[in-house]
This record gives structure tokens, C-alpha cells and sequence, in this order.
């Protein structure tokens, strides 16, 4: 019996080819690990009318891991015409997958290191290595959504909303929608310990809070309260805070400025993406979404359906998403050794996809990534 029970989860598009590449890497460390494929994605949606079917569910329930490739998402109205006919018109509503994975499962922190390589001709500048730490289930990723707006719902807004902006009684209830933004003491309180727990743990020197508190006062005003509560209980460890927008131009500007940081639910996911940015592209961004029982590693980028067929993605991110796996799972040695053929790789130019500049194919990386093993 194998070591390990993991989830297999390719999703759609170019999910398949690096989820390929990166079986290749871990195949070669010779994890001891049994690999259970699992539906997921758009073309279970068309199929089915269920992106995330109870099957998949049943199988994370089952499994020490997961490895998830990407997925392919549309507009809910655009969702329904691909629909097999049959299953048109029957209120199925199309919702990330991925999205409701997070929720159902918990998996409340979303981890995303963000590191410069030696020899990445697409680093924003040299030695960057940022660690964010992206709240996962709450903020307006809770799907909470109105659109039309319920009478009884506008009714209520009228009477709470501030008298210098009035449209509810005035327009039509087909003609704007709304998004709820829900952030917890508990769900603010718990990623920002995570955060400045892996600060401790790991010799970072400063945590700083990512939110919009100044203008958005009720929900990022709770995440920044819950923080410096929180840093109360690491004296050792510096904590700042910054706006959202102020945070994007001092990264650019000042990226060694930064350590680790922690932010709501669409905040960490834009500064994920623009950190990734600086250390290569999303070919290089790796992230975790990581529960109490249960963690899934991933790529941050999407499913490229031009591209798939092509073999053309870099499969780096989803490589180093399985290194993030290998630490879940304890093996220590094999994930440095994992960062370190990849760190090589790099270094040596010789094999680059066309992201960075070159004409090799996910899987001419893959196996570089894996002779250095």
C-alpha cells in the first residue's frame, strides 16, 4: 500500500499538460504515493451541470493531498448555453469549483510564495521573495450575489444606506446587482495568525496588512483590528499595514521592502498575481489552499484553452506546487531537492518555454527539471 493517498485533479485546458509534467518530477523523486484522478472543471459542468460533482468531494474526503491543475470559467449566463441540452433550463447555476472547494472544505489559507530565481531574465529585479498569505473563504468570494435585486432586499438598503447615495428606491431592480463583502473575527483573526506564525517559524523579520480600512470601514476595518490584536502575540515581529492601492505602487517600487503578507480574500489575490508577476508570470506562481485536515496545490494561472494541445505552458508553477505539496506532507528532503533541480534548471537557461523567451515544450522542462533529480 502506498505511502500516500493523492487527488489528481488536471481540471481543463493546459491543467492536463502540467499536471503531466508535474507527475513526471514527483515520479522521479519516487514519492510513494497512489494518484486518484478526479473530475473537475468546465467540462464537467457541460456535461453534467456540476463542476465540482459529489465524487470528487467524496475522493478529497479520502485523500492526504491534492494536486489541481486549472479550470476554465465563464459568466453564468454564458455558463448555460454550454450546457448538454438536455440539462439546459433545468436552474443549473454555474460557480467556480475551485471557489467552492475552499468553502466546503475549509481550506482557509491560501499560500502563495513568490520567489526570484538566479538566472529568470523575466525577474522584476533580483532577489525578491515575498510569502503572501491570501484569506480563502470569506470577503466577496462568498458568493453572495444579487442580480436582479430582491424588493424586500432594496427595501431594506433604502432605509440603511447613506443619504448621499440614494439609488435604491429610484431604479429598477433588473437594472443593478449587488455583492455581498462578509469578513469574521474568526476568519481575519486565524489567516492573520497563520500569517505571522509562518513569519515566526521561518525567520521573516515584518508582516504587513494589505485592506482598503480608510474608505471600505466595516469589513477591512475588522481585518485590521483583528491584526494588530494578533501581533500583539509576536513582539519579535514587525507589523505595517497599507492600503491596497498604495500596496501595488510600493511593490513595484520598493519590492525588498516586504516579507510576508497577509490580506482579505480579493486583495491577497491581486497582490499574489502582481507579486508572480515580478518573479517571472504566473508560469512561476504556486499556491496552496491549505485547511486543517485537508491541503490543495495548484498553479495560480488558468486553463489557456488557445494554448492547450501545444504543449507551450511553462509547467514551473505547478512544479513548485508540488514542492509546497512534499512540505505538507513532511518530506522535507524531497521538496528542497525538488526547489533546487528547478532553481538549477533556471539558472542554466538551457531549456525555457516560450514565456521566457525560448522554444521549448512543458514536457522538454519537465524532464530537465527531473534529470537533475
Amino acid at each position: 500500500m502506498a505511502k500516500y493517498k493523492i487527488a489528481w485533479l488536471p481540471g481543463d485546458g493546459i491543467g492536463n499538460e502540467v499536471m503531466e509534467a508535474a507527475k513526471i518530477v514527483l515520479d522521479r523523486l519516487g514519492l510513494d504515493a497512489e494518484y486518484i484522478h478526479g473530475d473537475i472543471g468546465w467540462d464537467c459542468w457541460c456535461k453534467e451541470g456540476d463542476a465540482f460533482p459529489q465524487r470528487t468531494i467524496d475522493l478529497l474526503n479520502s485523500v492526504d493531498a491534492s494536486m489541481f491543475g486549472a479550470i476554465t470559467s465563464k459568466p453564468v449566463k454564458e455558463a448555460e448555453k454550454e450546457l448538454v441540452p438536455e440539462l439546459q433550463s433545468k436552474g443549473h447555476v454555474y460557480r467556480s469549483p475551485i471557489v467552492r472547494m475552499r468553502q466546503l472544505f475549509d481550506l482557509y489559507i491560501c499560500l502563495r510564495p513568490c520567489k526570484g530565481y538566479d538566472g529568470n531574465s523575466l525577474n522584476f529585479k533580483e532577489n525578491i521573495d515575498i510569502v503572501v498569505f491570501r484569506e480563502n473563504t470569506e470577503d466577496l468570494y462568498v458568493g453572495v450575489e444579487f442580480n436582479p435585486v430582491p424588493e424586500a432586499l432594496r427595501n431594506t438598503l433604502a432605509e440603511v444606506a447613506p443619504k448621499t447615495f440614494a439609488p435604491f428606491k429610484d431604479i429598477p431592480l433588473d437594472q443593478y446587482a449587488i455583492s455581498t463583502k462578509i469578513n469574521t473575527k474568526k476568519g481575519s483573526e486565524r489567516i492573520i495568525r497563520a500569517a505571522f506564525e509562518f513569519a515566526k517559524l521561518h525567520g521573516r523579520k515584518k508582516v504587513t496588512v494589505v485592506h482598503k480600512a480608510n474608505v471600505v470601514r466595516a469589513t477591512d476595518g475588522l481585518f485590521l483590528e483583528m491584526a494588530k490584536t494578533v501581533a500583539k502575540d509576536f513582539p519579535d515581529i514587525q507589523m505595517d499595514h497599507a492600503n491596497i492601492d498604495a500596496m501595488c505602487m510600493w511593490l513595484l517600487k520598493n519590492p525588498h521592502n516586504y516579507d510576508v503578507l497577509v490580506a482579505p480574500n480579493l486583495y491577497g489575490d491581486i497582490v499574489s498575481d502582481l507579486c508572480a508577476q515580478m518573479v517571472g508570470g504566473l508560469g512561476f506562481g504556486c499556491s496552496g489552499n491549505i485547511g486543517t485536515n485537508l491541503a490543495v496545490f495548484e498553479p495560480t494561472h488558468g486553463s489557456a484553452p488557445k494554448h492547450y494541445g501545444t504543449y507551450k505552458a511553462n509547467p514551473i508553477a505547478t512544479i513548485l506546487a508540488a514542492k509546497m505539496m512534499l512540505d505538507w506532507l513532511g518530506e522535507k528532503e524531497m521538496a528542497e531537492k525538488l526547489e533546487k533541480a528547478v532553481a538549477e534548471t533556471i539558472k542554466e537557461g538551457k531549456v525555457r518555454t516560450y514565456d521566457m523567451g525560448g522554444s521549448s515544450t512543458t514536457l522538454d522542462m519537465a524532464n530537465e527539471i527531473a534529470g537533475k533529480l
